[in-house]
């Protein structure tokens, strides 16, 4: 999935990009995946919470930072039109 929202537990901000984004891939037909840092340092892995845990939500495309703390959504459009094209 090219397409990573990071998330935490309890964070309206985190909640407001989740329905923003969710809206947005659901007009281009496409899909996200999201990961909750907490959890994924909980497991076993605290990279991704110590590289993005300070800016939440953080958006992931193809594995590099998008946009933070909210989605840049004339960005995202662009970038997933080239992308695809």
């Amino acid at each position: 999935m090219p397409l990573t929202l990071l998330t935490r537990a309890d964070c309206s901000a985190c909640a407001t990009a989740r329905t923003d984004l969710a809206r947005i891939c659901a007009e281009l037909g496409t899909g996200f995946d999201e990961m909750d840092v907490d959890r994924a340092a909980d497991d076993g892995d605290p990279s991704v919470r110590a590289e993005f845990g300070d800016r939440l939500p953080v958006l992931l495309l193809d594995g590099e930072e998008h946009s933070y703390w909210e989605i840049d959504e004339p960005r995202l459009r662009t970038d997933l039109a080239r992308r695809d094209s």
